[in-house]
């Protein structure tokens, strides 16, 4: 299901129960905190193993005024307004479903990697899947369970790692990747390369999940491009984003020397890269995500007109820079003109405005990928440590942080956090804030996630769930706008990796268990449909198998962040180009 309708999403707002757990109670923004040993709670009816009870609405008022938003307290989450509700409605989700789910997992040996921004109905069934593994391993005498956990949710990079280690550790004879294309194709040629290229890598549909950004670097805009950096005899690395099709790493490593990046590491990537080549001789092409790059550029000016001193440089971005050396990277750094995620892309000026209007005192985090001026909030902010620009994993220990040093201080207070990324991160930050919460002494703190959604991006709908335009209106994420986006500014979640569902996963994990019972070879060939795309098997670039060619850079990439410097072979690479 790519789209959800809005009548789905009103009817799954709710209180779930843990079943017979203790459970943190979920409240509406129009109901009362109900504490999480209260245990009055009406039966829950089950529909394709949901469990969920109807939830009152979210003033209009507030929900148009302000941005919704999800607050964690030591004993309670409240969401406030009706798209935090959707969001919120799926974080505790039925025992019954998660228990049922692993002991599948368990039985058929399958292992589930998924990406951060996936649907919160799954990542929460995923995160409690995990857990309830790790708890039986503790006291496991019978050696049946897995020692690594056969659920890894993770950004794209270790998606890979993980699947790897589910192979390694935990023996399972396939995966299920949740994510886009280019990530199942990818966890299936590291796998291939670590000795597994036998274990099937299965997507959650048989369509195809694209993705706007990684698709910007398929067209022979982008070979030109690179083709005309290559043609012009000068040292030049290009520096390719990780979430990119295997077929774009091939083609791009074919004409550029190429290395792979992560929103983690792409700073320290053009740092060393600079300092090891010569920043004045190093032409620096990112691509194709052009708010990262641009953002990579205004970071360095950033640094240049704050006047960091030579000291501080070697001190808190690299030790072999200084003033002039970054000024050089910085002026030598070609960003791809035309490549953007339609998540960060949404995040305009609409946004931006209430962001600064009305959230002054809030910490702001920003995706590398956001838009320029969402991004240079953030950026300002991070300066003196009000927020933060990088990556997913970037975004979470930031939130970790200020939410440990609020509750080591005792203090009675609330953290405000902009959540400048797709909103499907809000589970991995609820579950790590609850578990900071719960270990800690003091119960003064809570944390509020904010998503910074647009009003133009939401739509009304009758409670029978049909359109309409009167103000009353429930609001939930706007489908006709793009599943919570809109022109006006404000995104909230990805449509491609709405593509995975839970239903799509458990009919996945029952057509492995039914064909791996009888053989039954219609059953294959439909599983055989939801391989990942293999554009490149059996082919060659240049002389080269074009599997290779297209891993390679994603190895240059591990080299370095192995050995903290460029590889010989790649720098042989770059140097040739000047000859």
């Amino acid at each position: 299901m790519l789209f959800r309708s809005a009548a789905k999403l009103l009817s799954q707002c709710g209180t779930i129960a843990r079943g017979n757990h203790p459970r943190r109670c979920i409240v509406s923004s129009t109901s009362l905190a109900i504490s999480k040993d209260e245990s009055s709670q009406s039966p829950l009816k089950e529909s394709r193993g949901r469990l969920f009870a109807s939830m009152p609405s979210a003033p209009p008022a507030q929900q148009i005024s302000a941005f919704p938003s999800i607050i964690i307290g030591p004993d309670t989450i409240s969401p406030q307004g009706s798209f935090a509700e959707a969001q919120a409605s799926f974080l505790e989700p039925p025992m019954e479903l998660v228990e049922e789910m692993l002991d599948k997992l368990i039985e058929l040996k399958i292992g589930i990697v998924a990406h951060y921004y996936m649907d919160v109905e799954l990542q929460g069934i995923l995160f409690a899947i995990k857990k309830r593994q790790m708890e039986l391993l503790q006291s496991d005498t019978s050696g049946k369970i897995p020692k690594f956990p056969l659920v890894a949710i993770a950004d794209s990079l270790k998606m890979g790692d993980d699947a790897v280690n589910m192979c390694s550790q935990s023996n399972v004879e396939s995966i299920i990747c949740l994510g886009v294309d280019f990530m199942s194709e990818s966890v299936s040629a590291i796998l291939g390369k670590n000795g597994f290229s036998k274990t099937p890598v299965y997507r959650a549909t048989h369509k195809h999940i694209g993705c706007s950004l990684a698709e910007s670097a398929e067209g022979m805009n982008y070979k030109a491009w690179l083709n005309k950096s290559a043609s012009e005899k000068k040292k030049s690395l290009h520096v390719v984003y990780i979430n990119t099709s295997l077929e774009t790493k091939a083609t791009s490593s074919s004409i550029i020397p190429t290395i792979t990046c992560t929103s983690s590491n792409v700073l320290q990537t053009i740092l060393q890269a600079s300092a090891q080549m010569g920043p004045e001789e190093l032409r620096i092409c990112y691509g194709p995500d052009t708010y990262m790059g641009e953002n990579l550029v205004s970071l360095l000016t950033a640094v240049l007109d704050s006047k960091w001193s030579d000291e501080r440089i070697k001190r808190d971005l690299h030790p072999a820079h200084d003033q002039a050396s970054i000024r050089a990277l910085r002026d030598n750094t070609d960003v791809y003109p035309s490549g953007n995620c339609v998540v960060h892309h949404m995040f305009g000026q609409s946004v931006v405005d209430t962001v600064m209007n009305d959230y002054s005192d809030a910490y702001v985090t920003a995706h590398l990928e956001v838009p320029g001026e969402m991004f240079q909030i953030a950026l300002k902010k991070s300066l003196v440590d009000d927020g933060v620009v990088g990556s997913t994993s970037n975004i979470l220990n930031f939130i970790e942080r200020k939410v440990k040093e609020a509750s080591e201080k005792g203090e009675k207070k609330r953290l405000k956090f902009i959540l400048g990324t797709e909103a499907g991160m809000v589970t991995s930050i609820v579950r790590s804030v609850q578990e900071i919460l719960d270990s800690s002494s003091s119960k003064g703190v809570e944390a509020e996630i904010i998503f910074p959604v647009s009003s133009e991006a939401v739509m009304g709908v009758e409670k029978d769930g049909s359109e309409s335009s009167t103000s009353s209106l429930e609001v939930v994420p706007g489908v006709a706008g793009g599943e919570g986006c809109s022109t006006a500014g404000g995104c909230a979640t990805c449509p491609f990796m709405k593509m995975n569902d839970l239903d799509a996963v458990q009919d996945i994990v029952d057509m492995i268990g039914r064909s791996s019972g009888d053989g039954n070879s219609t059953l294959q060939l439909q599983l055989n449909k939801h391989l990942p795309p293999n554009k490149l098997g059996g082919k060659k670039i240049d002389g080269r198998d074009a599997i290779d060619l297209g891993t390679e850079p994603i190895v240059y990439m591990r080299e370095f962040m192995q050995s903290k410097k460029m590889s010989d072979s790649l720098v042989e690479r770059i140097e040739k180009m000047a000859l």
